[in-house]
C-alpha cells in the first residue's frame, strides 16, 4: 500500500500530461455530462445478460398509471417456474443507463508557448379492466384453447404462464380475466403461438406490495434456457400513438453483441462542439440521434457504447461491481472474485477483471419500421466504442511566442469547424450556432474573444 501511496503522484501526472497532449486525444478527458435514459419521455429499458443458451431477461417499468391497473403479457420461449422469476432492484437499471449513457468531455488546450512535455502519447403495457372477473375466475380454459401452465407469487406479482392453440382464444382468456385488450392484439399475438412460445403474464398484488413500502414497481427478472437470442417488442407497439424508444443493455462473457435483423450502427462520435453544448448537452443529444435514425432510414438499430465492464474512459458512473452484476443477472461470475485493487480517479480507472462486455443498443420504432421482434448475435469483438462529444476550450493566457502566434491564427477556423459539424450532427441553423457561440464568451480573456469575433464578422 505505501508503493501505490508513492507511486499514485507521479501515476496522476504522467495521466494528466498524456490526456493533454494534442496528439493523444483518444478517450481521455474530463467527464461533464450524460445523456441518460432521462431524456426521452417514453423509453423502455431491458437488461439482457447472456451465456450460451441460457438468457436472464430484466424489464423496468415505466408504466404510468395506477399500480392496480398494472400488467404485462411477455411471449417466453419455455414454461418459467417459480425459481426462474424473480424481483430485481431498480437501482441497477439505474447503474447500467448511468455507465454507459453517451457522454460529454471536455479538454484545455496548454500553453502553446510552454517547453513540451517529454512523453506525449418490451414488454406491453395492459390496462386491466376496471371491474369484471379477476384471474382467477371459473372460466372453461380449455374451450378457449388456453392453458394455465404454471401460477405463482414473487414479490409484490402475481404471475401466469400460458399456452394458447389461436390468438382469439388467448384475446379472450385475457379479456375475461380482467384484461382490457388494445385493438389489434389478436394479430399480434398468433405470430408467437404459431412458433409455440408461453406467454408470461403478471399483474400487482395489491396488498403485498403495499407491504413491500415500495412508491415504484420494481423490474421482473426471468431466466430461461433457450438457443434463441431475441426480444419481443411487437405486442409493445399495440398502445403505442408514436415513435417508442428502447434501450437494451447486453451483457456477455464473449464481447459486443448486434441486431440482426435489422442494421446495427455506431451512433457519431467523437465530434469537437461549441463549448455552449455544456449548457444544452441533453437536447443536442435529442437532435443529434433524431438526425442519424432519419438518415439512416428509422429501420436501425444505434450501438452508443460497447466497452468491458472492468474501466471505463472517461467515466460517467464507476463500471457495476460483481454484486451489482449478479443482481443485473449475470450468473457465470466466480462466487469469489478476485479481491478489489486500488481504483484511479480521473482517467481509466481500473476495476477487477469480471469478464462482463456490455453493449448498449439504442432502438427507436414503430410498428410501421420494425415489423418483426428484434434478433441479437453475440460476437467476440471486444472493440471499445462510446458516444462521446468534446467541448475544447482555446488556451486563454498570453501568447507572445512564434508558436503562439500561429496557435491564435488557427482558431476562427476550428470555431468554424466546430459550428459546421453541430449543424451537420443536428440539423439546427448554422447562423444561430455563431449568434449562440458569440453570446457564450463572455467571461473569456480578450485575445480568445477577439479571434471569436473577428471569426463571427467574417460569416
Amino acid at each position: 500500500m505505501r508503493f501505490f501511496r508513492l507511486l499514485m503522484p507521479l501515476l496522476l501526472a504522467v495521466v494528466a500530461v498524456f490526456c493533454f497532449a494534442p496528439a493523444a486525444w483518444a478517450f481521455c478527458g474530463f467527464y461533464v455530462a450524460k445523456a441518460d435514459t432521462k431524456l426521452y419521455n417514453k423509453a423502455s429499458q431491458v437488461v439482457i445478460a447472456r451465456n450460451g443458451d441460457r438468457t436472464v431477461l430484466t424489464m423496468a417499468n415505466d408504466y404510468q398509471g395506477e399500480v392496480k391497473d398494472f400488467a404485462i403479457v411477455v411471449p417466453v420461449p419455455t414454461v418459467l417456474k417459480k425459481e426462474q422469476v424473480r424481483v430485481a432492484e431498480p437501482k441497477i437499471i439505474e447503474r447500467l443507463d448511468a455507465f454507459s449513457a453517451p457522454r460529454l468531455v471536455e479538454y484545455f488546450d496548454p500553453d502553446p508557448c510552454a517547453p513540451l512535455p517529454l512523453f506525449f502519447k418490451n414488454t406491453i403495457n395492459f390496462a386491466r379492466a376496471p371491474a369484471g372477473n379477476s384471474i382467477t375466475s371459473q372460466i372453461s380454459d380449455r374451450s378457449l384453447g388456453v392453458t394455465v401452465e404454471a401460477r405463482f407469487n414473487v414479490g409484490e406479482y402475481d404471475i401466469v404462464i400460458l399456452s394458447a392453440k389461436e390468438s382469439g382464444g388467448l384475446e379472450t382468456w385475457l379479456t375475461r380475466n380482467g384484461y382490457k385488450i388494445p385493438q389489434g392484439a389478436k394479430q399480434l399475438l398468433q405470430p408467437y403461438i404459431r412458433s409455440s412460445m408461453k406467454f408470461f403474464v403478471a399483474k400487482v398484488n395489491l396488498d403485498k406490495f403495499e407491504e413491500s413500502g415500495y412508491q415504484f414497481l420494481r423490474p421482473l427478472q426471468i431466466s430461461y434456457q433457450s438457443p434463441k437470442f431475441m426480444l419481443p417488442i411487437r405486442l409493445g407497439m399495440i398502445n403505442a400513438t408514436t415513435e417508442q424508444d428502447l434501450i437494451v443493455y447486453i451483457l456477455s462473457p464473449q464481447g459486443g453483441a448486434e441486431i440482426t435483423n435489422y442494421r446495427t450502427v455506431k451512433i457519431p462520435t467523437n465530434a469537437n462542439l461549441p463549448i455552449f453544448i455544456k449548457n444544452e448537452f441533453g437536447e443536442f443529444y435529442k437532435s443529434l440521434f433524431q438526425t442519424a435514425y432519419t438518415k439512416e432510414g428509422r429501420r436501425v438499430g444505434f450501438l452508443e457504447y460497447a466497452w468491458d465492464m472492468g474501466s471505463c474512459d472517461p467515466c460517467s458512473a464507476d463500471p457495476l461491481t460483481s454484486e451489482e452484476l449478479k443482481e443485473a443477472g449475470v450468473f457465470w461470475l466466480l462466487d469469489n472474485p478476485p479481491s478489489d485493487g486500488p481504483v484511479f480517479p480521473s482517467f481509466g480507472r481500473p476495476f477487477p477483471t469480471n469478464n462482463v462486455f456490455i453493449s448498449r443498443l439504442h432502438v427507436r420504432y414503430t410498428r410501421d419500421t420494425f415489423p418483426e421482434d428484434l434478433t441479437f448475435l453475440q460476437t467476440a469483438n471486444r472493440e471499445s466504442f462510446q458516444g462521446r462529444y468534446i467541448l475544447q476550450h482555446p488556451f486563454q493566457g498570453e501568447l507572445q511566442c512564434e508558436a503562439g502566434k500561429k496557435y491564435k491564427q488557427s482558431l476562427p477556423k476550428r470555431f468554424e469547424q466546430e459550428a459546421q459539424t453541430l449543424a451537420r450532427l443536428t440539423n439546427w441553423n448554422i447562423q444561430d450556432i455563431r449568434k449562440k457561440m458569440k453570446l457564450s464568451v463572455g467571461n473569456l480573456t480578450y485575445s480568445w474573444w477577439e479571434n471569436l469575433v473577428s471569426w463571427i464578422g467574417l460569416n
